[in-house]
């Protein structure tokens, strides 16, 4: 379930104390610096973990925490992925906050971890030296279809993210430097909230006893989820369960019913109103609109294979070059409404 955290500054009457280093990641492997940090809950897990992470939801977090994440689809660590670039780019996003704020920055390599809480954790990308006014430095990088989230500052997923951070390390502000498309950098200061860590480390406390219970969390109808769900139960048994009288369940059914009778009719209603314009535009290739163009253009040929054909002329090849194709379980309802 997602939660929404406020923000309201209040001064902290205790000065918070530092972070613990729970173990030095020179060394480390990979693999073994992951198992680390399945042990609790990372700053990188902050959003996800309280249900507010737009790219993970808290079933595919909880999988991983629980020992299940070898379930799971593979992370794309190709160059072709954002975890790619961002690790890549990472140090020289810090070399240019460097030169554009003249803040001098340090690796820190080492888990730490908080020294009340044990287990909240955090990994940060650099410490800033000898700066009253800051103390963190946390790198992003954002592509063309992600430099939305930062039009109006730092997204809510990366101020969970440095909150929890401030939290473990006690310290008092950070800056998240982002590198948009390549060629933008910009730096957003993050300033410790003592309200919001303490709303953020209890909902992070309700996410963690979903792993010591393994309770599993709701599902968010997210794409996570439905990635998550799929690696949990990939296969059926064959067997029937009966909901019937279970007024919770019923409950979900019927609205499922309902809205996929909304769905198709506003889907035979979008198509009538596309339509609607599509005549109207007859061979044209653009129509404009007060608030608005709609385009409509023939794409270029392509060529296809001919199965059919190559299986008639030349059968063993098909034979010879046939994969499997694992198969997969279809969600399939049927109402007496």
């Amino acid at each position: 379930m997602a939660h929404a955290i406020s923000s309201a500054s209040v001064s902290a009457s205790v000065r918070p104390r530092p972070a613990l280093r729970l173990v030095k990641t020179q060394g480390l492997t990979r693999e073994q610096w992951l198992e680390v940090r399945r042990g609790g809950i990372g700053s990188s897990d902050a959003a996800a973990a309280v249900g507010l992470n737009p790219y993970q939801s808290q079933l595919e977090l909880w999988m991983i925490k629980t020992g299940r994440g070898h379930l799971l689809p593979a992370v794309d660590e190709s160059e072709t992925s954002p975890l790619y670039w961002g690790t890549l780019l990472e140090p020289i996003v810090a070399a240019h906050y460097t030169k554009r704020t003249g803040n001098r920055v340090r690796k820190v390599n080492a888990v730490l971890q908080h020294p009340d809480h044990p287990w909240m954790l955090a990994n940060i990308d650099r410490e800033v030296v000898g700066c009253p006014d800051v103390q963190i430095l946390e790198c992003k990088t954002a592509g063309y279809h992600g430099e939305r989230l930062w039009r109006d500052g730092v997204p809510e997923y990366v101020q969970l993210q440095v909150m929890h951070q401030l939290a473990v390390t006690g310290k008092q502000a950070a800056d998240v430097a982002v590198l948009i498309c390549g060629q933008e950098l910009r730096v957003h200061r993050v300033a410790r909230d003592e309200a919001m860590i303490r709303q953020l480390v209890e909902l992070e406390h309700a996410f963690k006893r979903f792993v010591d219970t393994d309770t599993a969390p709701a599902a968010d109808g997210s794409e996570s989820s439905n990635e998550a769900l799929r690696a949990l139960y990939p296969r059926d048994a064959g067997q029937t369960l009966d909901l019937r009288g279970d007024l919770v369940m019923e409950s979900v059914f019927s609205n499922l019913v309902a809205v996929r009778a909304a769905l198709k009719a506003q889907g035979e209603r979008e198509a009538q109103l596309k339509q609607a314009i599509v005549q109207r535009m007859g061979d044209a290739s653009k129509v404009l609109f007060e608030s608005g163009v709609v385009s409509f253009k023939r794409s270029k040929d392509g060529l296809a294979l001919d199965e059919e054909r190559l299986g008639a002329a030349h059968p063993e090849l098909l034979t010879q070059y046939q994969v499997l194709k694992p198969g997969s379980r279809r969600f399939l309802v049927s109402s007496d409404t």
